[in-house]
This record gives structure tokens, sequence and C-alpha cells, in this order.
């Protein structure tokens, strides 16, 4: 049994961080309904971040939303609004990712819900909060990596690089879903409901713990090297490096010992310690050309013999052939209810050793309204 059966969440969220939480609960044994306007549904179903469409419709909703049911109804509609009534009354979680405001218009806000459902735990995320000067403005990835300062911890030194992922988006996902745990986990304790609020710009700023830690204590903005930057903290050899034939990482390690393993006689004579931060680049410079005259897995069983810490810089195509990747079994395949059928990852977590899987794929738009208008009649 998941640990989260018998739950039920109502998900007004669409695109990524609501129902990146919500994927989350319903991979632990949740039961999410997803619920979604009629005609055109979450937006994310046809606002495509590739060019890749399977069975119609964006692979990123697909991949988000499966382990779901989805309940078509019109808010501003006095039957379909009626059922959706229903449901959140019966919830353990209700959640959105609107704008501050749009819930209260549409009459689901958390005092709304509360006062039908009051030990109902509600889950909302914003882009910036509910206050201050930026709360309207638009909740969307690349401006919150934009805003946040994340976009000067990557890359080489120079202009801003954005992450090449929506991370704001899943970082506050993963942040509602821990909330919303710890919420369920009182509630079963006290009978106690909560509400549940994060905002984008506060997870992106958390995943920046450590930088902005360092930036109060010395009073610098973070300083990324001009030549293989991994780390705007960190001094040589970290980072990425071309070889003969491909690419490596070198992590932390002795400038002088990798001189002597790499037989780089350049590398030794930078024996102190503070060399490897305030001289990086040409450090760097001269392990760059120097890695470019031998293949990665040449390096790589010479440097791993020592214990240093290294490893190939690989892709998709490579990763999955791997033995180290296969044993984990992180793709799983499901099955929406027409018979398509696609591979996606699984839930990471492991509980006795149980993997959590599921075969459900992403629901068709209101494919469910039929089962769950039967149980709201019953």
């Amino acid at each position: 049994m998941k640990p989260l059966e018998d739950y039920l969440i109502v998900d007004f969220s669409q695109f990524l961080s609501g129902p990146s939480a919500s994927l989350k609960l319903a991979d632990l044994g949740a039961r999410v309904i997803k619920i979604e306007k009629p005609g055109t549904g979450d937006i994310c179903r046809h606002l495509y971040t590739s060019n890749v469409i399977l069975n119609g419709e964006s692979s990123v909703f697909h991949a988000i939303n499966r382990n779901k049911e989805s309940f078509a109804a019109d808010i501003k509609n006095d039957e379909d609004k009626a059922a959706i009534w229903q449901l959140v009354k019966k919830a353990d979680v209700v959640m959105h990712n609107f704008r501050p405001g749009v819930m209260e218009r549409l009459g689901f806000d958390y005092e709304s819900v509360k006062a039908v459902n009051p030990s109902v735990v509600y889950g909302e995320i914003s882009g910036y909060g509910n206050e201050g000067p930026w709360k309207d403005k638009p909740g969307q990835d690349l401006l919150l990596q934009s805003l946040s300062g994340l976009t000067w911890l990557s890359g080489n030194a120079g202009g801003p690089t954005p992450m090449g992922l929506s991370i704001v988006d899943m970082l506050a996902g993963n942040h509602l879903a821990q909330g919303i745990l710890a919420c369920l986990l009182r509630k079963t304790i006290s009978g106690e409901g909560a509400l549940v609020q994060v905002s984008m710009l506060e997870s992106a700023l958390d995943f920046q713990f450590e930088a902005i830690t360092t930036y109060f204590y010395d009073g610098k903005l973070p300083e990324r090297s001009e030549k293989n930057n991994a780390h705007a903290y960190l001094g040589a050899p970290y980072g990425i490096y071309q070889t003969q034939d491909g690419f490596m990482a070198l992590a932390m390690g002795s400038i002088p010992q990798l001189g002597q393993l790499l037989s780089c006689d350049s590398l030794l004579a930078y024996t102190d310690v503070g060399q490897a931060f305030h001289q990086r680049d040409e450090i760097k410079a001269i392990l760059a050309a120097h890695l470019q005259t031998n293949t990665t897995q040449h390096w790589l069983s010479i440097l791993q013999a020592a214990d240093i810490w290294c490893a190939e810089v690989m892709n998709w195509d490579t990763l999955m052939q791997q033995e180290g990747f296969k044993v984990l079994e992180m793709i799983q395949e499901v099955q929406m209810t027409d018979g398509f059928k696609y591979r996606t990852t699984r839930s990471p977590i492991r509980m006795d050793g149980e993997l959590f899987t599921s075969v459900k794929g992403s629901p068709k738009l209101g494919q469910d309204n039929g089962n769950i208008n039967k149980e709201i009649n019953a």
C-alpha cells in the first residue's frame, strides 16, 4: 500500500509548478483530480515547450500529468461549479497556482473552501508572493531565473546564463508538496487543516542558500571563472573539460597532485592552496589544453585509480546504456485510456525497498467526468 492512498487531492493548477507538486503526491498514492476548463483544458496541453507531440498534445503535459484524473468543468457555470464544490468538500487537499486574487474571484479561495471543509490542507503557488509590488507579475520560469540571480551562477564569466530546465517551476512544486505532506501529518494528529503558500521567487532564493550565505559574509557578488566554469565559488580544477574524444568532469582536487598524475609539469608550480581559486583561469587553461591530448577513458583510468573525483560527461544515449542506470529501473511505460503508450520517469522515492510506479498515463480532457459525477450524485 502506498502511503497516500485514500487521500483525495483536488488540483486546479496548470502548466508546470502546481502539476509537478500533485504528480509527486499522486506517485505516493494520492488520488489527484485535475480540474480543467472544458474545450481547452490545462494550458500545458497545447503550450508546447518542444516540437514533440504525443497523442495530439504537448509531451510536457503527458510527462507531468500522468497518474491523474481529469474533470472538465466550467467554474462559471452554476451546475459545474456545484459539482466542483462537492469534490472540494470531501478533499484532503485543494491546490492551485494562479496569480493572487484569481481564486478569490472564482470563489474557491482558502477561506471559502475552509468554510465548508475546515480540516482541508490548501496549497498555493504564486510567482512572487501575495504582497508587494511584484505580486501581479507573470510567474514564468525564465523570468524568475532572471530576477532571482540564478543566471549569474552558470556558464563562464560574461553574460547571464539560464539553466536548461524549468528549474524554478520544479523547485516550487517540490516545496509545495513538502509543505502539504507536513500539514497532512499534522492533520492526522490533530485534525487541523492549513494554508500552505509557496512562491517561485522564494523557492529560487532557497535554492541558492549556500551562495547567498557566502554573499552576505564576504559582500561580493559571485565571480565565475572565464574558462570551464561549473561553480562560481570553487577554484580549479572544478569544471568540465574537453578531451581527445569527448568530455570529462573534474571536481575538487590538489593541483600539484593532478600535475603528477596527468604528467602535466606546468601544474606542479601551483603549490599554494589559494592559487587554485585566485589563479583558477590560468590553471584551467593549462589543464584544458593538456586533457585534449588523450582520450576520456585514458584520463579516467589514471584519476579514478588515485581516487580523484572525476566522471565522463554523458548524454542520455550514453547514460541509458550503462548498467549503473539500468539497475535503477528509473524508466516506466504508462498507458492512456485510448491505448496510447509512452515511456517516462517514475517517482525517485523508494520505501522499504518498493519502487513507486504506476502504469496510468495522462488523462484525456474530461475523461473521468462520468465516474466522478456518479460519485458526486451517489
